[in-house]
């Protein structure tokens, strides 16, 4: 039960490009409370002073989240309304935020959403992909070796899978997608959504790679990638399983590999792990062939 003494959250989405996208009532309800918690003052203050919102502004950051949600809820407690926004889009989406909101609703403070703009729902409906079943994953690993164990994981996932890139990593995150994927899985990339350079580049994740790797705008601002899923889920057969286990142990010790394997195809560990066996004597036997050429 809400504690009908003490002051509202409120969930504000903001513009993640154009400013026309901040509805009446968000700007109705940051005008109203009694402090705006932002990611960056700084970036939320030019929105603020856009639109004449004169309400103080603090910090709320992954820094600085759990102070700021003790000292937030105790002003919600004490009969203040707060509004929550982040940079761009939906709070706590990516972003931070879950803190507070979980400190008010464990001291019984209404939460109340402002929708609004959000990169995930933006991308998914352009991008040309089923969307009545998806998994948003957020940002992958920026590691590669943790990014391609993560994606191996994903594999079998009919969902169509949404993820968060960085221009700078979204060449590599595209090639490890169609070496756990396979080439020929559909995928869009969708790059400044909203703003004046907003592109979507649709195509298999072969053909996407491809351009990645010459085409310097597509590596640039906001990016949402947005990827089929499986046709079916994954059979368990020698060549599925082969596959998935020679992209493990690229990166992992053999139980390991075996064990994540078994996981993500359904099968016994030990038939795993018997396989993982083979393909990593099979291996040294070719490099020890290659060194005796050499």
């Amino acid at each position: 039960m809400a504690n009908s003494s003490a002051g509202r959250l409120y969930v504000v989405a903001t513009p993640i490009g154009n400013l026309g996208d901040f509805s009446p009532r968000a700007v109705e309800v940051l005008r109203a409370c009694a402090v705006v918690a932002a990611e960056d003052t700084r970036r939320t203050g030019v929105l603020l002073q856009h639109f004449g919102i004169a309400t103080p502004l603090r910090s709320l950051h992954e820094h600085n989240e759990r102070l700021r949600a003790t000292q937030l809820t105790s002003r919600l407690l004490a009969g203040d309304s707060v509004a929550l926004v982040s940079d761009a889009g939906t709070p706590a989406i990516s972003d931070p935020g879950f803190d507070l909101v979980a400190a008010a609703v464990a001291a019984g403070i209404e939460v109340v959403s402002i929708p609004g703009p959000s990169a995930v729902i933006a991308a998914l409906s352009v991008a040309g992909l089923p969307t009545d079943r998806f998994c948003f994953e957020g940002f992958l690993p920026a590691r590669g070796a943790a990014r391609r164990t993560r994606l191996a994981e994903l594999a079998a996932e009919t969902r169509t899978l949404v993820f968060y890139e960085s221009p700078h990593r979204i060449a590599e995150t595209l090639a490890d997608c169609a070496q756990a994927f396979g080439g020929t899985r559909f995928a869009a990339v969708a790059r400044e959504l909203t703003k004046l350079h907003e592109t979507v580049y649709r195509g298999t994740l072969a053909e996407l790679g491809t351009r990645a790797a010459v085409d310097t705008d597509l590596a640039r601002g906001e990016i949402v990638l947005a990827v089929a899923g499986a046709a079916t889920a994954v059979a368990a057969d020698d060549a599925s399983l082969d596959r998935v286990l020679q992209l493990l142990l690229a990166e992992l010790p053999l139980k390991q590999a075996a064990r994540l394997a078994a996981a993500i195809l359904g099968v016994r560990d030990n038939e795993a792990y018997k396989r993982a066996l083979l393909l990593q004597r099979d291996l040294a036997e070719k490099s020890a062939a290659s060194d005796s050429q050499s």
